[in-house]
């Protein structure tokens, strides 16, 4: 069995990976909305790279606010005209999604800059879109659950704290949890090109310490501090960057 997330326009590797035989879990994050390393993606595509760079440096300060002022200011009278250039954009990769993911067996659940209403009927038949649902792969008993940490822009991929409790709550104990989001770990959430604390969750983390499962996969932090954690007895693995490794996960248990 093996694990990616963070795919962001990655498509060709994730068809390579996809086309190796084996059961894939994708953690979410199938969209390349802004690569903050080379300014590239769909906000580039359709605002321009200059618009990019100056949202990235509010990023990187976690400037949420100066993120909103940039967006009107930008979005102006032509508003309708810009969310019709990027949904036209987002529909394009979710089109090379199903393309990556055709014949394969794997499951797919999203991430904080996913559309989920979108990518789920995008996914190729046999694939399998999972949220807050327990599956059973190899023998083990899977739980995914999908959705980024809340910020203010209050994007379609963000889920609330309640939220991803009822999420997690609903799926009992498994073997192994998947995951978007890290736990609320500072060594895990913490990004550092950026320095910054980023998403993580008090529920995945009270599951994990609640509920035990062997392992738990997540993504959502490019460049963590720490890839690796345990809690009590359970295996924390970033399965992250995928863009830029280009390498699947494999589940290290039996």
């Amino acid at each position: 069995m093996l694990l990616v997330s963070d795919v962001h326009g990655a498509f060709s590797a994730l068809a390579r990976v996809a086309q190796s035989g084996e059961p894939l879990l994708v953690l979410g994050d199938f969209i390349n909305f802004i690569d903050y390393r080379t300014n590239e993606g769909i906000l580039a595509d359709v605002l321009g790279t200059a618009f990019v760079r100056q949202m990235s440096r509010y990023r990187a300060d976690g400037d949420y606010a100066a993120s909103r002022s940039l967006w009107k200011e930008r979005f102006g009278g032509d508003a309708t005209q810009i969310r019709k250039a990027i949904m036209r954009a987002v529909d394009v990769q979710y089109a090379a999604v199903r393309v990556a993911l055709d014949g394969a067996e794997a499951y797919a659940t999203y991430g904080n800059v996913d559309w989920p209403a979108l990518l789920r009927p995008a996914l190729p038949d046999g694939v399998q879109f999972v949220d807050g649902e327990v599956i059973e792969v190899e023998g083990i008993s899977i739980g995914m659950v999908g959705g980024g940490s809340p910020t203010p822009l209050g994007v379609p991929g963000e889920v609330s704290d309640d939220e991803m409790e009822r999420k997690l709550d609903a799926l009992g104990p498994v073997d192994v949890l998947c995951t978007h989001l890290p736990p609320d770990i500072p060594s895990l959430r913490r990004d550092v090109i950026t320095g910054r604390l980023e998403g993580g969750s008090r529920a995945v983390l009270d599951y994990l310490q609640t509920l035990r499962p062997t392992h738990h996969y997540f993504g959502d932090i490019h460049q963590p501090q720490a890839a690796r954690w345990r809690v009590g007895s359970t295996i924390c693995v970033n399965v992250g960057y995928f863009r830029a490794t280009q390498r699947p996960v494999r589940h290290e248990g039996p």
